[in-house]
């Protein structure tokens, strides 16, 4: 009896369909982190880009016809049995993983910014493809919306990127370039157009203003709500918005410049010299979306100094990188020289018109610095009682400037107001990936 039963209880029974589909998408999830930070796999065959791109392209194919089939099946009932769902789960798991090993394939000597590309698609076929295995185990069978499933979801449109993925380490990074100089032109004329209007939060003085006479408008003030001097520039501000917009033309020449001595110079066999200069110019737009937040209302003018230090810095070494290689044949060549200057000038400006927060941040550095050793000495009670109130009192001064900005935010998307150039920005921000904001008020103070 046991050795009759044993065969049987040796043959695992298929789960249901939909959990199937369900482990199918954690198992490909799960395939991402190793992707994003996957090296090339080391091999002795020598490799052939033709042959790469031939099997790439496959690949992509065999994903999307694999990812149409489970979609027909799965949109219509009766669902497929757990044998047939067990095959057709097999079918897309190879699928997804030929694309991957592909991917392993391309060498490192092909460029880091080639690689980033392919990796990239890969991983937004993997991501596209686990998102439809949650659709398919959420969505019912023959819903209204798996009749639009195959058009919205993402899987698809990954795959058709595939065939335009550049195919040199010279090309992607163009690509790249080319990309960088359209967000650096984006925020520049989000930022001229604030400034045009002289209203960045456009639409959201309606109803202060026409609740002028209310007598309740000083203790919202008091309260931290949103009033005049958080949403309009002073003349100071802006004063120091000229020599920031001229800083961010100059960052948008600089791009171009790079980007043009790149199509006209570069070898396709200096992959490493046009990786550093995409790697260097990869931190020219996200430095410019930091000083484009930084000049909206209420402006700070020391994280103003602070950002255009930190842009002016990035500038100068993309200049310098491009300068020393092979894309800039005459290193005399006088546009280096020429945007050099003109970003010194704007950044002399901005130390300027910023000097005086500068020595009155010195001076309160200086004061708190003060007040915490009284703070800590056992010698001074009236020294800590003075800290606490310090500290209570910068607390509700942060508290209030966060709540003032979400109402702000909130009466925005309330209102349903055309999103003003913060919330592009932030939103350009976000497809780029995070990076780093040097604004904090821990952050070195340049001279």
């Amino acid at each position: 009896m046991a050795s009759a039963a044993a065969p049987t209880a040796a043959v695992p029974t298929p789960a249901p369909p939909l959990e199937q589909i369900r482990h199918l998408a954690v198992e490909l999830r799960l395939l991402l982190p190793g992707v994003r930070v996957g090296e090339a796999r080391e091999t002795t065959k020598e490799f052939n880009p033709e042959t790469f791109w031939r099997r790439l392209n496959e690949a992509a194919v065999n994903v999307s016809r694999e990812a149409t089939t489970l979609t027909e099946i799965f949109s219509r009932v009766p669902l497929p049995s757990p044998q047939e769902t067990q095959r057709f789960c097999e079918q897309v798991r190879a699928a997804v993983k030929a694309i991957i090993a592909v991917y392993y394939s391309l060498p490192k000597d092909q460029g880091i910014t080639l690689r980033k590309l392919v990796r990239n698609a890969t991983l937004d076929i993997v991501d596209g493809m686990a998102q439809l295995m949650d659709v398919l185990f959420i969505t019912p069978a023959q819903s209204p919306e798996n009749s639009d499933l195959i058009s919205y979801n993402s899987v698809w449109t990954a795959c058709q990127q595939v065939p335009r993925i550049p195919r040199d380490n010279k090309a992607a990074a163009l690509s790249m370039l080319t990309k960088n100089v359209d967000f650096v032109k984006d925020a520049h004329e989000e930022m001229e157009q604030a400034v045009e209007e002289c209203d960045p939060y456009c639409g959201l003085l309606n109803d202060t203003e026409d609740n002028s006479d209310n007598p309740g408008d000083e203790e919202d003030d008091r309260l931290g709500c949103p009033n005049n001097r958080d949403l309009y520039w002073s003349e100071e501000d802006q004063e120091l918005i000229i020599p920031c917009l001229a800083l961010v033309r100059a960052s948008k020449a600089c791009l171009k410049k790079i980007r043009i001595s790149v199509a006209e110079n570069g070898k396709k066999d200096q992959v490493a010299q046009l990786d550093d200069i995409v790697d260097i110019s990869d931190e020219i737009s996200p430095s410019v979306d930091d000083l484009a937040l930084s000049i909206y209302p209420p402006m700070c003018h020391l994280t103003v100094r602070i950002n255009s230090a930190k842009l002016v810095s990035v500038l100068k070494k993309a200049l310098e990188i491009t300068k020393a290689s092979h894309v800039t044949p005459q290193p005399e060549d006088s546009w280096i020289p020429l945007l050099i200057n003109a970003v010194d000038h704007c950044m002399n400006r901005i130390k300027e018109l910023t000097q005086n927060e500068l020595e009155l941040a010195i001076v309160l550095g200086e004061t708190c610095q003060v007040k915490a050793k009284l703070k800590s000495s056992r010698r001074s009670k009236l020294g800590k009682i003075r800290g606490g109130v310090l500290e209570m009192h910068t607390a509700s001064n942060r508290a209030s400037f966060t709540a003032g900005r979400l109402e702000r935010v909130q009466r925005r998307n309330k209102d349903n107001i055309t999103p003003s150039g913060i919330e592009k920005t932030k939103v350009r921000k976000q497809l780029r990936g995070p990076v780093t904001h040097p604004g904090h008020p821990a952050t070195k103070v340049p001279k």
